[in-house]
Order: structure tokens, then sequence, then C-alpha cells
């Protein structure tokens, strides 16, 4: 059951919405979502934490107003040369693990014959604005080890891969790509992570 109880009205696409409204989920949604922008604000992370503290984990997001991101997810990413690159340590296998087995288990699948689902808009957008600008984002914020910059096969220089056989159609990609060149398409065929045993 989707936890959604709602008649059916006259118009169609009045019904998803009325239907989120009166269920758990819209309450769930509401009541969380000052979480997040409480953070973005001058009083930083100590700041979130008190707001965090406050109106949602004591006063359970009641409060009467909402507050707001301030430009898209993908405007925040800082160009890679004013940042200190980070050193991240090895799976150990017991508490953290590689992507690949990660994404084994999600039980991700996708038929080798159907149209790509992630396509880019500008081919050449990768490696002259990305790569240059942002060391090549794209290799970090997929979860699923999706993109990766691999040497090209003749000369040098390194292009970009997409490994879409390993999406988990988690959308960040289609959120979070700096240049907005990443097209995240629905695949065909309900195509993706099945996710057994969950």
């Amino acid at each position: 059951s989707s936890g959604i109880n709602a008649e059916w009205p006259l118009r169609p696409g009045e019904t998803y919405s009325k239907a989120i409204k009166n269920s758990a989920v819209f309450e769930e949604l509401y009541a969380c979502r000052n979480v997040r922008p409480s953070f973005c604000t001058p009083a930083g992370l100590w700041g979130g934490m008190l707001y965090t503290g406050l109106f949602y984990v004591m006063l359970g997001g009641k409060e009467p107003w909402t507050l707001k991101h301030h430009g898209s997810d993908s405007d925040q990413l800082v160009e890679a040369k004013k940042q200190k690159p980070i050193d991240y340590p090895k799976p150990d296998n017991k508490l953290t693990f590689d992507l690949l087995s990660s994404v084994a288990l999600s039980g991700t699948n996708h038929e080798g014959d159907q149209p790509p689902h992630l396509t880019l808009k500008d081919d050449a957008v990768p490696m002259q604005r990305n790569y240059a600008l942002f060391d090549g984002p794209e290799q970090r914020f997929c979860p699923a080890g999706v993109y990766e910059y691999v040497p090209e096969e003749e000369g040098d220089g390194y292009k970009l891969q997409i490994n879409a056989q390993n999406c988990v159609h988690c959308k960040t990609c289609d959120i979070k790509c700096p240049s907005q060149n990443i097209n995240w398409v629905v695949p065909e065929g309900g195509g993706g992570p099945t996710y057994n045993g969950m």
C-alpha cells in the first residue's frame, strides 16, 4: 500500500496532488522542509544544527514559514583550484565498500539494446568546462560510478565515459552537473535498480 487514500476526483491532474497532501508522505516532507536550507544561512553548520534541533526535533517542523534555497544546487559547486583535494580512504569491506560492489547489491539492470537514458546535450562541455574548472565532478557525485574520465584512445587527454548500465536512477547527475549538460530520461522497459530483499 502506498499510504495514499483519496477518492478519485473528476480531474486526473488533481488526483495525485490531493492524494499526496492528505498522506503521511506530505506530513513528513512538510515537517522537514526547512532542515537543509537552515544549514545554508550565515549561521552555517552550528546555526543549522540549532535550528533543526529546535524546530524539527523539538517542535516537529510546525513553524509557519518555509526557508528558501538560494540558487540551484548545480550553481553551488566551487572551482577545483579553490579547494583542497580530499584523500578518500580505501574501502575496508567491513564498514565501507567499493562503488561497483554496492551497485551490484542494487540489482541494477538495463537491457543492452535499449536507447541510452543518459546523454549529453553537448559532447564538448565535459572536458572544456566540467573537467577544466571543476576537475570532473561527475566522477565524484555519482554514487554508482556511471561517469568516469578515461584516457583518450589516441593522444593525450581524457574523455567522459558514461556507464549507463550502472545507473541507480538517483538523478544526482541531473541536479548537480555544473553545466546542466546531462540529459536524464526514464529508461524503457522498467530497467534500473530492483533492490531485492528490501
